[in-house]
């Protein structure tokens, strides 16, 4: 394992490290010779800066919309495509088809379909009477949370379909036995005999909309203003237009640490759950 451990120092660990190294100190990226060591002052001013409090807001944000819709979907999508008799291969082939699309891609593919004078949905929609400024400073964010739904659903209804289709069938032939409607046998069985694979769908999902860059470079550029300004396109600001490194990398550790503290917290819950 040796040669393995190497390769994941190098491109791994090294980075890790240099970037912690950095978020210590006060880095000039012109003044390279000069660097001295401020501990966490980095840090510490990170909870008065306004525009890294937004951004963590409109990235929580975008990923509780898109998250919970993604699931809720998803799990409506699976639920279906379980009881198909017909062409199954075909619909869930199409169906999955938008999660093999590059993100930028996407983002670059709806930028045009919602642009107010050009796109091809706003004209669609005023022709029926209706009118919806989707990168407006209110709808912005949620237009791009409908983008992550639209390519990241499939995601969610492949591991919830796997996740019905493993289930055993001895505990629904039992509900059917003592007379349990549909909703009762879908509340009191499927569901919790799902929940493991929902807690690992959600955390995947959530650990990966947290991330969300590429729509936000493709489309809005953080704007209106800083409506749609998430923390990965911040970082990416503030390190690479504004060359303040240790700041960023300051930021990019603060937001490794919220995502330890939230994956311990689920698999905490989830594993309390399971005991009791």
């Amino acid at each position: 394992m040796l040669p393995l451990l190497l390769v994941l120092g190098v491109i791994v660990a090294y980075p890790l490290g240099y970037s912690l190294w950095l978020s210590l100190r006060d880095f000039e990226i012109l003044q390279r010779t000069d660097v001295s060591f401020v501990g966490v002052e980095q840090y510490a001013q990170l909870l008065s800066d306004r525009d890294y409090l937004a951004a963590m807001r409109n990235t929580f944000v975008f990923v509780a919309v898109a998250v919970s819709l993604e699931l809720v979907i998803g799990l409506a999508l699976a639920l279906t495509l379980r009881r198909q008799r017909f062409v199954r291969n075909l619909t869930r082939s199409l169906l999955l088809t938008p999660m093999f699309v590059t993100p930028i891609a996407v983002g670059l593919m709806f930028r045009f379909l919602l642009d107010d004078q050009l796109g091809v949905i706003p004209q669609l929609l005023d022709k029926v009477g209706i009118s919806i400024p989707f990168f407006s400073a209110k709808l912005a964010l949620f237009s791009l949370a409908l983008i992550d739904v639209w390519q990241w659903t499939p995601f969610m209804l492949l591991l919830l379909l796997a996740g019905l289709e493993s289930l055993p069938e001895q505990p629904f032939e039992a509900a059917r036995v003592d007379g349990a409607s549909a909703w009762m046998t879908f509340t009191r069985v499927t569901l919790p005999l799902l929940r493991p694979i929902i807690v690992v769908a959600v955390l995947i999902r959530s650990l990966d909309a947290l991330k969300v860059f590429e729509y936000v470079f493709a489309i809005t550029q953080g704007g209106p203003g800083t409506a749609t300004e998430t923390i990965q396109f911040h970082i990416y600001r503030t390190g690479f237009q504004f060359y303040r490194l240790s700041e960023a990398a300051a930021m990019a550790w603060t937001l490794m640490i919220v995502v330890m503290v939230i994956i311990v917290a689920l698999f905490w819950r989830f594993t309390k759950g399971q005991q009791q």
